[in-house]
């Protein structure tokens, strides 16, 4: 495992993070011995830092983390991060109250990276009248939090307001080669780095989008490469190629996957790919770029829908459909969102236009309109029939 340094403490911090927002699941909720046995073959093969936040899971992330690090003292073995949802609170005394809630949960007496979660230029200052940076001095001066920090999902001029506001020690932005010119983009992240902020990427696979099986069009580029990589190692090579990048999280839960995330974290230094395989890694993100449809990376911001859409969903099967030409995606769409192997309907058709979900976006998607989209290719003029008929036979 390679590591990287926190500029401002001198932390030393595994270049690969262990995302805990897509823990591995069962049929009800989380899989929580494999999550366990997952997280610990992680840490005992170098990846030192733990991140997860207060409403992954529909709120059961940090208990969940919170047991499996307690088992044989994995927590002194790595630095923990977790999250404020700030937009839960309207006062520093609530902030607080939420803070103990999560040192409970997560059976800590200290958080070593914590961060102000999923902030935008509006929701800072809104954080700011509600006293989040009084209360980040409490919880710095008590020990509570160790180091402080916040994750970012809006343009870059805001996320410079942010970024000069406060004294950071780190911040999380999304990043991977699709996003350069997006949220905190390039301009952010080299604006942070050079203020000495160490920056933590999310999405670096853009909701694993980047990471299946590539369409036509992209397979052929990266064959032109000199040296065979497969797309995940594409991806996370170039986001840790640049040496401002702290660290890379990775929402792992495939054994494969975590495998290959650390093979590739253990080779990956700055500045070690060519002129010529960067220029590729561009040719590929133009290219991405004409053949998506939606640019959702799944973070589930937007949820939960009040007419039952399920926006995400939707919108991976929709870009599946026309990204890869695969035609199982409008099977995949009619038989889960259409109800025959789920619980419920959640059809992009339900939408009613109430713009909650947009407000919601950090990709600044009008998802209503989007989901129109979908409808009329997923779903068609005999989507809701062929439902019907399905499940009177069944």
């Amino acid at each position: 495992m390679l590591y990287r340094e926190v500029p401002k403490i001198g932390d030393k911090l595994s270049v690969l993070g262990y995302g805990a927002m897509r823990l591995p699941t069962k049929m009800v909720g989380v899989d929580e011995e494999k999550a366990k046995q997952q997280m610990h073959s992680a840490i005992d093969r170098g990846v030192n830092y733990i991140d997860t936040a207060y409403p992954y899971h529909n709120g059961k992330s940090e208990e969940i983390v919170g047991r499996i690090l307690a088992e044989n003292n994995y927590r002194e073995k790595v630095k923990l991060a977790t999250k404020l949802p700030h937009w839960k609170t309207d006062s520093k005394e609530e902030m607080h109250k939420i803070l103990d809630e999560q040192l409970e949960k997560l059976q800590t007496d200290y958080i070593d990276y914590y961060l102000v979660h999923n902030l935008n230029g509006d929701s800072w200052e809104k954080a700011k009248k509600n006293g989040v940076i009084e209360f980040l001095d409490e919880a710095l001066k008590s020990g509570k939090i160790i180091n402080a920090g916040f994750s970012y999902h809006g343009v870059a001029e805001d996320f410079k307001q942010v970024i000069d506001d406060y004294d950071w020690i780190f911040c999380q932005i999304q990043y991977n080669f699709l996003d350069t010119d997006n949220q905190a983009g390039t301009v952010g992240m080299k604006y942070a780095a050079a203020k000495d902020i160490a920056v933590i990427v999310m999405e670096p696979l853009r909701g694993g989008n980047l990471a299946v099986e590539p369409p036509k069009e992209i397979k052929k580029l990266w064959s032109r490469s000199e040296v065979e990589r497969r797309p995940v190692e594409w991806s996370l090579r170039w986001i840790l190629n640049h040496p401002e990048i702290t660290l890379v999280l990775s929402g792992m839960n495939v054994d494969a996957h975590i495998d290959e995330n650390i093979r590739i974290a253990s080779a990956a230094e700055p500045n070690s790919l060519t002129d010529k395989e960067l220029e590729l890694v561009n040719q590929v993100a133009d290219t991405y770029r004409e053949i998506m449809k939606v640019g959702c990376t799944s973070c589930q911001y937007c949820m939960p829908c009040p007419a039952g859409v399920d926006i995400p969903s939707c919108f991976e099967k929709y870009n599946s459909y026309h990204m890869f030409n695969d035609k199982r995606a409008r099977l995949q769409y009619l038989g889960f969102n259409g109800g025959l192997f789920s619980s419920k309907i959640s059809l992009a058709s339900q939408c009613v236009d109430c713009g909650q979900c947009v407000t919601k976006c950090p990709q600044n998607i009008n998802i209503p309109e989007e989901l129109k989209g979908v409808e009329k290719d997923l779903e068609g003029i005999l989507g809701k029939p062929i439902i019907w008929i399905a499940k009177k036979i069944m």
